[in-house]
């Protein structure tokens, strides 16, 4: 069974085109692709009945990225291209049904493209694969909710049973899916946050307290400075591109701080403004900051520095007042960065001291202040030390707890902050196993469960787990694809709830089951009634997703509805006073539970059915910091970069335009001027020329790793204004030259951002 489609003879769609990268981001270009996705898979009716409500006060949330939706007045187009493009995808009016698996078996289908898969359409009936076969076959739901709880039966702990979340799950149904974990035993409850921003979590709770991001819309767009860190909001989250452009135009200096050039902060066209759409742009980064790979902890550090040099050359430069009343630490910081010298510090990020005196001023004179990142900085082995570096600068400058500063992380799926608070955490504190033995009567397991890393360092080293996923595409989005492959291979049963095929149904263990759910589109009516869902967005925003198109399928079930099943199996002779069939009838009773269990839900059903929600509670934005001391706490890291060995270069896997998380849309990447092809390597000039390599050559790509080696073949690499010495690649193709035991310290998020690799030309 291959794991990813022939390497040697891959899927060729059209011939690579390769363009030079356009100037600007938005325009008449998003809506021209945003509906052609949206018509052409939906249909018109569809379509419209899905985007006219997406986004909207009473509609329901977009499943693609988490960014908020404003608080006040909503334009009626209150979406994105990408959002748009989610919707065609969940919309679109292709069926995969019980002949659709007859005619295809495990083998062919693992040779088609995560593109191809994509395409095939919504998946409408429960399957399974028994052991032995070649294809899946239909199956009740009854049948193979026994089918979980017989195999979960004969375990020999509940520490055996693995259960996976993706972001896309609702509150209510996170909620629920813990509950099922933990009343059967076990804490095993990695999540999709374990791959993307494990590290901020850390780092921020480490430093403020709080674990999320400390600020609004609002504060953004009367922010003096904002810094857009290792992020490419033009693709991942393109509706923040209007947020700046209202920043930028009440006076905000943005700075961009990545290796690549991306056009979405080069400039933006807002495709609802008529003399943007005519050609018109709004340019957003005053400044491009092009550091390496993992160059960006010795940035923090530098600035930090030349801060504390102009503070004692007489300048008043660190709020002294702010340091003496909320933080800790401040004269081992000062201390540290006193010891290290201005050759290590620029060494490691390679930049001009200039660069380095520009931020700092910019840092120096306004107080206003919002850094936003995403997996650039979260990505990496040194990512908890360089989140918490760049906290420094904000503390240091009192850029926290006040309108328009803080700490932005965005979170690029839609519920995966919501699914944490939730409970969906290997770890959760004691207060919360308390709450949840007090309301249903049973005792909590305590012993720390597996994060994503750790389940499969599990299933592959002992055979014989059961692994179930809540959504996502658990092979393609976890690092090490050949790895993954073997542990899940091992397990006695995986499970799938899904709404799309994808590449994690086809390597599966003895046994496998598909199970479909509805979409975040679609309408759910259960005995009770309709029902509505709520999610929490990037920045603490509770509030209601209420499906409003025909189910794809009269089989689906929702995820509430599956969860609330399989748990009335699983748990049959567990002694417990959880009422599933209630919670299944009637969602608002889950949302009266959480009151009780989740401190901030009071309310729970009113609030959350307020137009635009509610917001969490956030001591940090209070400058309330609940940390062990009590304090906000500055961190003294040691500086520790990852350099290319002699002979290689740093790989960061990176996302295409017609791609979120794992879903593939298309085969275009236009904002960086490539279409048609997939398996492509971004590589600086100077370095194809030291290597003999031309524009559209042939290479394969090995990395190297603690002494073993992997490979990836049959790849064109093409020149790109990128540093010299790293490479970029798309993933999830690219994640089989991850190590599974590269991982950040401390969050063990998978370090696919810094990745020591080799080029080597193919000899035909």
């Amino acid at each position: 069974m291959p794991t990813r489609p022939n390497e040697n003879t891959p899927e060729t769609f059209e011939k690579l085109n390769v363009s030079t990268p356009p100037n600007k981001a938005g325009g008449a270009s998003v809506v021209y692709h945003a509906m052609k996705h949206a018509i052409g898979k939906a249909g018109v009716v569809r379509a419209k009945d899905a985007l006219t409500k997406l986004n909207q006060k009473g509609g329901f949330d977009c499943p693609s990225c988490a960014w908020p939706d404003p608080d006040g007045h909503r334009s009626a187009f209150e979406f994105c291209e990408n959002g748009a493009k989610a919707i065609a995808s969940e919309t679109t009016a292709a069926r995969i049904d019980a002949k659709f698996f007859a005619e295809h078996s495990l083998v062919e289908l693992a040779e088609m493209s995560d593109y191809w898969h994509d395409q095939q359409g919504r998946l409408t009936e429960p399957m399974v694969l028994r052991e032995g076969a070649s294809h899946y076959s239909p199956i009740s739901w009854d049948e193979a909710f026994g089918l979980i709880a017989s195999e979960i039966g004969e375990l020999a702990s509940a520490d055996e049973a693995i259960f996976y979340t993706s972001g896309r799950a609702s509150n209510e149904a996170a909620f629920l899916y813990q509950l099922l974990t933990r009343a059967l035993g076990t804490n095993n409850l990695p999540d999709c946050s374990n791959m993307c921003h494990e590290s901020s979590g850390l780092a921020l709770n480490q430093s403020i307290g709080v674990g999320k991001g400390t600020v609004s819309l609002d504060d953004l767009k009367n922010a003096e400075v904002i810094l857009v860190i290792g992020q490419n909001p033009g693709t991942n989250h393109p509706r923040m591109l209007s947020t700046l452009q209202q920043a930028k135009e009440k006076g905000a200096t943005i700075v961009s701080i990545n290796p690549l050039r991306e056009a979405g902060l080069v400039a933006f066209a807002h495709p609802q403004r008529v003399t943007q759409m005519l050609g018109g742009k709004t340019p957003l980064a005053d400044l491009f900051v092009r550091v390496p790979t993992n160059g960006d902890q010795a940035l923090f550090q530098a600035i930090g520095k030349r801060l504390l040099e102009m503070e004692e050359s007489g300048r008043t430069v660190v709020d002294s007042d702010f340091i003496n009343e909320f933080t800790a630490g401040y004269g081992e910081y000062r201390a540290a960065l006193k010891s290290i010298s201005w050759a290590e510090l620029l060494d490691a990020c390679d930049l001009e001291m200039s660069i380095i005196n520009e931020l700092a001023e910019l840092f120096a004179s306004k107080t206003r202040i919002i850094s936003c990142w995403a997996m650039g900085l979260t990505q990496h082995r040194n990512a908890v030390a360089t989140i918490r570096d760049l906290t420094n600068l904000h503390l240091l400058r009192g850029a926290i707890g006040k309108k328009g500063a803080g700490m932005c992380p965005v979170r690029g799926h839609s519920n995966v902050q919501g699914d944490r608070t939730m409970g969906i955490f290997e770890h959760m504190p004691e207060w919360f196993y308390a709450a949840l033995e007090k309301e249903f009567k049973f005792e909590c397991p305590r012993e720390i469960g597996f994060n994503a890393v750790q389940a499969i360092r599990d299933m592959k080293a002992n055979p014989g787990r059961v692994f179930v996923a809540l959504g996502g595409n658990f092979l393609s989005a976890t690092p090490d694809t050949e790895y993954t492959a073997e542990a899940l291979r091992n397990c006695r049963l995986t499970v799938h709830i899904s709404t799309k095929l994808n590449r994690s149904h086809l390597i599966t263990g003895k046994q496998a089951l598909i199970l479909p759910c509805l979409g975040r589109s679609e309408k759910d009516v259960q005995a009770s009634g309709e029902q509505w869902v709520s999610v929490e967005n990037s920045m603490g925003i509770v509030h209601s997703s209420s499906g409003r198109i025909p189910p794809a399928s009269e089989m689906l079930k929702s995820e509430v509805a599956i969860i609330c099943g399989m748990a009335k199996k699983v748990l049959k002779d567990r002694k417990c006073e959880i009422d599933w069939e209630r919670f299944e009838t009637d969602y608002s009773t889950i949302r009266e539970v959480v009151e009780r269990v989740v401190p901030g839900f009071e309310n729970y059903n009113e609030k959350a059915r307020q137009p635009g929600g509610f917001y969490l509670y956030n001591p940090a934005k209070e400058r309330v910091f609940e940390t062990a001391s009590g304090k906000a706490n500055f961190g003294v890291s040691e500086l520790d970069i990852e350099k290319p060995e002699p002979g290689r270069m740093l790989l960061m896997t990176i996302r295409s335009h017609d791609q979120f998380n794992t879903t593939v849309y298309g085969l275009n990447d236009r904002y960086r001027g490539i279409r048609g092809e997939r398996r492509i390597v971004f590589m600086n000039s100077e370095d194809m020329n030291r290597l003999d390599l031309n524009a559209e050559d042939e290479v394969d790509v090995y990395s190297y790793f603690k002494g073993e080696e992997r490979v990836t073949r049959l790849y064109q690499v093409i020149p790109y204004d990128i540093p010299k010495s790293c490479i970029a690649m798309y993933f999830p193709e690219a994640n089989t030259l991850v190590p599974i035991d590269h991982t950040a310290k401390g969050s063990e998020t998978p370090a696919s951002k810094s990745i020591q690799v080799e080029v080597r030309k193919r000899v035909s």
